[in-house]
């Protein structure tokens, strides 16, 4: 009697594939976007730095005078007891939440709102930062971690400084356990193993001698669980055009 390959496992959805989600501090965004924000400003107080499992950086626990309490990915530099202020008349303060239109161009921002009042979409890695370039009839034009630059919505509200946990990727894991805790937190299989080293009974692509698929690697978008392995519903194979001309250009 057969068993269920890895990918029949994860497809159905068991605990073993799922992420540790009730150990979560809570959900990481701005408050509410109030009409008393959008006028002047609100005044609040960092209360705690937190560890939130998954996360690379710290989450920063904020208590406002209206009343609305958050927590928010820490800029580094942020500490306990520190005063903070959200709103158009906000200064520009490691901290503090301002709307784009109101942050002066060559500012360092993170915990980017994609829409006004979404409470945050965008930079909220650990190390990472957007730079505002300029304002323009579009919109804040804004330069993302992977180079990038966008118009946003100058009511977007962002953070002022550079999100903690900068150079979390540059400390070696040094042995698998530890990878294997984040990987758990994360809800991802680990250790992965290529499906031809696999025996046949595992995987569709394994049990050759050579090392080798054994069958096109291209899969329909329709395949059953249990075939649906490799280059699900590929647009294309072979190599590109460019690769090609390239190649013969060599020769």
């Amino acid at each position: 009697m057969g068993k269920r390959i890895l990918v029949q496992r994860r497809g159905r959805g068991g605990s073993v594939f799922r992420a540790l989600t009730h150990k979560r501090v809570s959900e990481a965004a701005f408050p509410t976007l109030k009409e008393e924000e959008i006028k002047s400003l609100i005044k609040g107080v960092v209360v705690d730095l937190v560890h939130d499992p998954g996360r690379g950086a710290p989450l920063a626990y904020l208590k406002f005078n209206d009343g609305e309490e958050c927590y928010i990915p820490a800029p580094e530099g942020l500490s306990v007891n520190q005063e903070i202020s959200r709103g158009t008349a906000a200064e520009i303060k490691i901290g503090n939440i301002l709307p784009l239109g109101k942050i002066p161009e060559g500012t360092l921002v993170c915990n980017v709102e994609l829409l006004p009042g979404d409470g945050g979409k965008l930079v909220k890695a650990s190390g990472a930062y957007a730079t505002v370039v300029s304002h323009t009839p579009l919109g804040t034009e804004l330069k993302l971690p992977s180079g990038k630059t966008i118009y946003l919505n100058d009511a977007c509200r962002a953070m002022i400084g550079v999100v903690a946990g900068a150079g979390r990727m540059e400390k070696p894991f040094l042995k698998a356990g530890a990878k294997a805790a984040l990987m758990a937190s994360r809800g991802r299989k680990y250790p992965r193993v290529r499906g031809q080293a696999m025996i046949a009974a595992s995987h569709p692509f394994g049990g050759g001698r050579h090392r080798h698929p054994g069958k096109p690697t291209t899969v329909s978008r329709h395949a059953p669980p249990g075939r649906k392995v490799g280059l699900i519903a590929a647009r294309r194979t072979g190599r590109g055009k460019k690769a090609g001309r390239e190649a013969e250009a060599k020769t």
